[in-house]
């Protein structure tokens, strides 16, 4: 959507507090021993008490109030009371939702406790390419071109991108024009950001997959060459200078 009233920008943020607050307070409350739909309910009581509603669970009939995937998971892992968490996996956490009419979302990978496993660097870079790639996005900048930066730092650092998972427009619906903002340079997509329009940008950086598939549940997805995938997300308003960080209370660059 594009931002042209006060009220509506008090919409949009009233909706970003709900989703990165939520965000904040399950990567807090998850802790080795309990279950991911045990975490997952927790989130939907604390969206809930905004009076916010579960994006995935409106848009698509999603089995949870939020997208919780663990270890080799990618993204839109389904909650479940079968999976445990366990000290050092690598969790992502994406929650989006609906409030009042607008829609915000926001996600971040973290690890469990002690870093065993060693996943810390690859969630790490997650941060600071996203950091960097909105530092660099205002009103005109063409959308490939941080595609290109952000596959660009995460060769840098010795990973590669998701390519077919995306950052998209956001506000008036959980996805809205612009439909992809690639984590790669699409020479194809000659669309530029524009000024005053809410977005929600996201890394998927990889150890080793390209393209994440679709697992036999339907709806959670791994990658095609195995590894490991962090993700980090805010929503944001294009300005002709800094962005405005809508989802800034999640806490995930702290």
């Amino acid at each position: 959507m594009s931002i042209s009233t006060e009220s509506e920008k008090i919409g949009m943020q009233q909706a970003s507090d709900a989703v990165a607050i939520t965000l904040r307070k399950m990567r807090e409350y998850a802790k080795p021993g309990i279950s991911t739909r045990e975490l997952d309910e927790y989130g939907g009581e604390l969206l809930a008490q905004f009076g916010a509603h579960s994006a995935p669970k409106l848009t698509y009939d999603f089995p949870g109030y939020t997208c919780i995937s663990i270890n080799d998971e990618v993204a839109h892992g389904v909650p479940s009371a079968d999976k445990i968490l366990k000290e050092g996996d690598l969790v992502n956490i994406d929650v989006s939702a609906e409030l009042d009419g607008y829609w915000a979302d926001n996600g971040g990978s973290f690890v469990l406790g002690e870093d065993i496993h060693g996943h810390g660097k690859l969630v790490q870079a997650s941060k600071d390419i996203l950091k960097k790639a909105i530092s660099n996005i205002k009103g005109g900048v063409r959308i490939s071109e941080i595609g290109r930066l952000i596959e660009t730092e995460a060769k840098k650092a010795g990973y590669t991108v998701i390519k077919n998972l995306t950052g998209h427009g956001v506000g008036r619906s959980l996805h809205e024009e612009p439909h992809e903002i690639a984590n790669y340079c699409d020479r194809y997509n000659v669309t530029r950001f524009k000024k005053n329009s809410v977005v929600a940008i996201e890394t998927f950086i990889s150890t080793r997959s390209t393209i994440a598939d679709t697992q036999e549940d339907g709806w959670t997805l791994s990658g095609n060459k195995g590894g490991f995938v962090a993700q980090h997300e805010h929503t944001i308003i294009v300005t002709g200078g800094d962005p405005e960080i809508l989802t800034s209370q999640n806490g995930i660059w702290e």
